[in-house]
């Protein structure tokens, strides 16, 4: 093991490392020279970073943190773990509660040297939303089965190929009005790269991390009206984009087809913003990028005639 890269050689499992986030991390801990298993109930959904990996470091385990059995098995022999599962869909408390708990119960029983817990910016027991209230319990049961796991609440994730972007550019380009809502909510939206390397960060350094909550954000203050606004205008394409009252999208959030669940709603609308009471993403060595820096190049293939489009001009 390198002096100073921690991680080189040690065995990392990722719990739900097939997804957004996951993958992202995975990259980053490959690059660190670390042996990844990445465990899930559709693990395979990771079998695109295979290539990524050098010969026998990368395995797949099949996994369901809602049964210990399943989780000691798939951290046999691991040096790190990070829980990465999540879900706006099932039983949430089960697999982001309890799911969590068997997580770090297990990670401790395997002597485990670090462990970090991916929550979320509005975790929260006392939350209508059934995905904070999940989240913040899957938190305390980490805390109590393993107090040295280090908590990450990142806010709102974007990327080029899933997260907020793609869902708002795939509606700008589609429909000619597009609703919006909680249009003027706060929140401070944080590329899922930077928010990978802050999670691979504590999970190096569990001395200086262990045991501390930290509120990972973006550097911009943005609202879902603005995001709207901009990217229609990198699109070259005039919208209308209606307003939403609050009353009336509780209600649109409860109908099939619409892109956003109630819970999505319920942490939308409360703002999705750091509370300050927290350590952020610079005390993990990360300094997040704007939005701006990705925004124009990823609405090339929006626009009307691609890269050869002129967007200043709209549709």
């Amino acid at each position: 093991m390198a002096r100073n890269n921690p991680l080189d050689g040690k065995l990392v499992v990722l719990f739900g490392g097939g997804g957004f986030v996951g993958t992202h991390v995975a990259q980053a801990l490959l690059a660190r020279g670390a042996r990844l298993r990445i465990a899930g109930r559709s693990a395979g959904d990771a079998w695109s970073l295979k290539p990524l990996a050098n010969l026998g470091q990368m395995q797949f385990a099949p996994c369901d943190v809602r049964h210990r059995g399943s989780v000691a098995a798939a951290l046999a022999g691991a040096d790190a773990a990070v829980n990465l599962v999540g879900s706006f869909h099932g039983d949430l408390m089960a697999l982001m509660g309890a799911g969590a708990g068997n997580i770090a119960e297990a990670a401790a029983a395997a002597g485990v040297e670090s462990l970090v817990q991916v929550s979320a910016i509005g975790a929260d027991a006392g939350s209508p939303s059934r995905y904070a209230q999940a989240k913040a319990a899957g938190e305390a049961a980490v805390q109590s089965a393993f107090p040295s796991a280090t908590i990450i609440r990142p806010s709102v994730l974007f990327g080029q190929q899933a997260g907020l972007i793609p869902l708002i550019a795939g509606m700008v380009r589609t429909w000619p009005i597009v609703p919006v809502f909680a249009p003027h909510a706060p929140l401070r939206a944080l590329f899922v790269g930077d928010a990978a390397g802050a999670i691979v960060h504590a999970l190096a350094d569990p001395l200086a991390h262990g045991g501390k909550i930290y509120e990972i954000a973006g550097p911009e203050d943005l609202t879902m009206l603005g995001l709207h606004d901009e990217v229609a205008r990198l699109q070259g394409r005039k919208r209308l984009f209606p307003q939403v009252p609050d009353a009336l999208s509780a209600l649109m959030t409860k109908l099939p087809l619409v892109p956003l669940s109630s819970d999505q709603w319920e942490m939308l609308k409360a703002g999705n913003v750091p509370s300050g009471q927290y350590p952020g993403i610079e005390a993990l060595g990360v300094e997040p990028k704007p939005i701006g820096l990705f925004l124009d190049r990823w609405m090339t293939r929006y626009r009307r005639h691609g890269r050869f489009s002129d967007h200043l001009r709209t549709a």
